[in-house]
């Protein structure tokens, strides 16, 4: 089910000559989507806009069916929203606080305090529930603001970049809160972060931004599937990886180094064309596997005549930083 959808979406602040967010075309829907890209990508930019906190430029979007420019009020009633900085009162309980944002949201009193208490079991802060926020920790503050959020029990939820400030066990507990909310509680979630390797981690699927252009929307398995390359890890005396490159070339395999491995191109598969006949495909994939185990067996044996010690070969799978890498515009 789709529950954003953007058509040309564009917003310019001012009379900056480079828009923050240009002719944006994207779908978000269930489970978790990475917004990924640098500072000043467009991120946040994009989600103001979505919440009807600010106007575009040009161009058009619905949340949950709702068009940006006439429903803000409504979109907003339906959503939870984390924003990125700290907006929490330092001298008010922080029972108190979800309370009141879960009846600014239009919950009784009573419902309320139940839904708040519900919740701040959920994030982790149950037991901490009844300090004033001002004493809290990064971490008790992010969870908090990812309770009112929750609050009124959202048809989506929106985060702007939970993990930040957070020490890596912190980010571990946000990041698995994050999954938990899009695949246990079947809310979506739109998660906004710079750090490639979060979204990589909890994702289906990523919208990756650079200079508030679309560089690519796809589900996170397609960025993260096997490259056909392999990269190998050797050890001994002297220069090992440099003789060990050179003898694999040698041997008419393409390689070159990858930081302290050695990344190696597939061998060329020749074998028929799988068309739409599967005993085609079913051949083809069959030389494939041939040409991946002659690689190995290729690696080994050169390994075992220069009497390097192989210590790894392993598949090399795509990341999203390689997204940055091959595909921003020169």
């Amino acid at each position: 089910m789709t529950v954003i959808e953007t058509q040309g979406l564009t917003k310019r602040y001012g009379s900056v000559q480079a828009p923050a967010l240009a002719d944006l075309t994207i779908e978000v829907g269930d489970g978790v989507t990475g917004l990924v890209g640098a500072n000043g990508a467009g991120k946040s930019t994009l989600i103001k806009l979505l919440l009807g906190l600010l106007a575009p430029t040009s161009g058009s979007a619905t949340v949950l069916g709702h068009d940006i420019g006439r429903a803000g009020e409504q979109i907003r009633r339906a959503v939870g929203y984390m924003p990125e900085h700290d907006c929490l009162p330092p001298d008010m309980r922080c029972i108190d606080f979800v309370v009141h944002m879960g009846r600014m949201s239009g919950l009784p009193p009573a419902p309320a305090r139940e839904r708040a208490a519900d919740v701040l079991r959920h994030v982790g802060l149950a037991e901490e529930r009844y300090r004033l926020m001002g004493g809290y920790s990064t971490g008790m503050k992010q969870r908090a603001k990812l309770a009112q959020a929750l609050v009124h029990d959202p048809e989506l939820v929106m985060l702007d970049e939970p993990t930040n400030g957070l020490d890596p066990a912190a980010r571990d507990d946000m990041l698995a809160l994050v999954q938990r909310i899009g695949h246990d509680f079947g809310i979506p979630v739109l998660v906004t972060s710079h750090l490639l390797g979060e979204l990589e981690r909890i994702s289906d699927h990523v919208v990756v931004l650079d200079g508030g252009q679309l560089l690519r929307s796809e589900a996170t398995r397609t960025f993260l599937a096997d490259t056909g390359t392999v990269l190998v890890e050797v050890t001994g005396e002297g220069d090992a990886q440099r003789r060990m490159g050179e003898a694999l070339a040698a041997r008419g395999l393409t390689c070159r180094p990858q930081g302290s491995l050695i990344e190696i191109d597939p061998l060329t598969v020749d074998g028929p064309s799988s068309g739409d006949d599967p005993v085609a495909a079913a051949d083809g994939q069959d030389a494939a596997a041939a040409a991946h185990d002659r690689l190995r067996d290729l690696v080994r044996d050169t390994a075992a005549d220069l009497d390097l010690g192989l210590v790894r070969i392993q598949a090399r799978t795509g990341r999203l930083e390689d997204v940055f890498r091959d595909e921003v515009p020169a």
